[in-house]
């Protein structure tokens, strides 16, 4: 399974994005408001980086501020984990795994195509193992005696 079919099956496949210059705070509430761990940061269209729930809570406890205080910008990923979209769903999960991350930018070329969470990678394994295993157990019932 292909990266670009996680994407097509994927619900809320909307990229939502903020600028670098909002607070910690803001981009934590509307995360809450999305039920969404990820921010894309861009500015005049351009991805500058990315957030994640995990981003805000280490960048805060590194610098002991409230989330207020603190901007997106200052938090990012300025060079975050990529996948492409025709890359398979076992890279994503392999490249998750080694990086620790939860999150992938779905990137073809320069073009933003969305983001991945290792929630929809599951999902996408899942699903393949259990058409994988449909097809075998008809594969024996039919086996010749």
């Amino acid at each position: 399974m292909l990266i670009r079919e996680v994407l097509a099956h994927k619900t809320g496949a909307e990229i939502i994005s903020v600028d670098p210059e909002i607070s910690a705070c803001e981009a934590v509430k509307l995360m809450t408001e999305r039920d969404i761990g990820s921010l894309v940061v861009m500015r005049d269209g351009a991805m500058m980086g990315f957030i994640t729930e995990r981003n805000i809570l280490r960048g805060m406890h590194a610098r002991g501020c409230a989330p207020i205080e603190i901007k997106v910008g200052q938090l990012m990923e300025q060079e975050p984990l990529v996948a492409n979209l025709d890359d398979s769903v076992d890279y994503a999960r392999d490249a998750m795994t080694k990086s620790h991350t939860s999150h992938l930018v779905v990137l073809d070329g320069a073009t933003l195509y969305g983001v991945i969470s290792f929630h929809d990678v599951a999902r996408a394994c899942l699903k393949e193992a259990s058409f994988e295993n449909a097809l075998l157990k008809r594969y024996i019932k039919h086996w010749p005696e």
